[in-house]
């Protein structure tokens, strides 16, 4: 007789893989230590954006909005994080950040689910992050379907792209596939792109990824895992959707991107692949700024979207946004 699967893969007990390829998702997740702080500023409310896969995306707006007495709000798409392998738009600290980014930016927010690995590799979640803003495409062009009253408040023509970690990782796909302007989502228009340390990859080690002390929540040897679980079966840490600045991806000299706004924590062991990231984006031209936050772990606003680093956070995407708006 063979020996039973074991497990060769463990994400924090959250996904196994088995020695058989088998796979197992736990969907008891202890997430208490991110109660939900809603003050009734926002509502939101769940839509099926893809019936094939069964996802769905969350709409915030300020509960101040109404379409009698306010203009039409920016709307943000919020991706979220967790190194392509879990995370929803419902666990309670990616739902506070969108609760803090829809009040304190007076925005449309739509935050969308994707497929997860290691069940869906790469590139599920790049193809559904873009269905999601498809899904808006075909709400902008039928403003008289089910969501009217919602809908009548989304300023189409000024809509950014917010993505964490993974959700950073998929905002660089969307730049990169869009162009500037996204002519081809028309009549939306997206006008910028916020990465919150992006989540990317490569085989050579940067110096913070070799000497930086281990996170609360990440190691290099969990990134690395987060990789393998990922990227499609058999490629390597450089493969395009991991490191896009490597010598396997695409030259980007010659694309032309809308505004770029980057971020991460300067105690996080991604810190220096996202720096050079940022600077080669603005070595080859393009509209790119990289800001740095003294003493930071990864997730520091995601996890905590009401603390005092937040409001600067907040501030520079709001800024961000009106230099970008026109």
């Amino acid at each position: 007789m063979g020996s039973l699967p074991h497990v060769v893969e463990d994400c924090h007990g959250i996904v196994q893989i088995f020695s058989d390829g088998s796979i197992h998702r736990h969907e008891n997740i202890d997430l208490s230590a991110y109660p939900v702080k809603d003050d009734g500023s926002v509502v939101y409310q769940d839509y099926c954006y893809n019936k094939l896969h069964d996802l769905h995306l969350r709409l915030y707006k300020p509960t101040t909005a109404t379409t009698t007495t306010t203009d039409k709000l920016p709307v943000i798409y919020f991706f979220h994080g967790g190194g392509f392998c879990f995370g929803s738009f419902a666990w309670p600290n990616y739902h506070n950040c969108c609760l803090r980014l829809s009040s304190a930016l007076n925005a449309i927010v739509v935050a969308p689910d994707y497929r997860l690995a290691p069940e869906h590799r790469l590139p599920a979640a790049l193809d559904d992050s873009f269905a999601s803003l498809k899904w808006l495409q075909t709400v902008a062009d039928n403003p008289n379907g089910d969501m009217k009253g919602f809908v009548d408040l989304f300023d189409f023509d000024r809509v950014f792209i917010i993505g964490d970690s993974s959700g950073g990782n998929i905002a660089h796909y969307l730049a990169v596939r869009l162009g500037p302007g996204s002519p081809e989502l028309s009549p939306v228009k997206i006008r910028g792109y916020v990465m919150m340390a992006p989540f990317f990859g490569g085989k050579e080690r940067t110096k913070s990824e070799a000497e930086g002390l281990p996170e609360k929540m990440l190691t290099v040897d969990i990134l690395d895992m987060f990789w393998r679980m990922s990227l499609p079966i058999g490629a390597k840490a450089d493969h395009p959707f991991a490191n896009p600045i490597g010598r396997e991806s695409s030259n980007l000299e010659h694309v032309k991107l809308d505004p770029i706004l980057i971020m991460a924590g300067g105690n996080e062991i991604m810190k220096d692949r996202v720096k050079l990231y940022a600077d080669r984006l603005k070595e080859l031209g393009k509209i790119a700024r990289y800001v740095e936050f003294d003493g930071k772990q990864h997730g520091f606003f995601v996890n905590e979207p009401y603390s005092d680093v937040s409001d600067s956070v907040l501030s520079l995407v709001k800024n961000f946004m009106l230099a970008h708006s026109t």
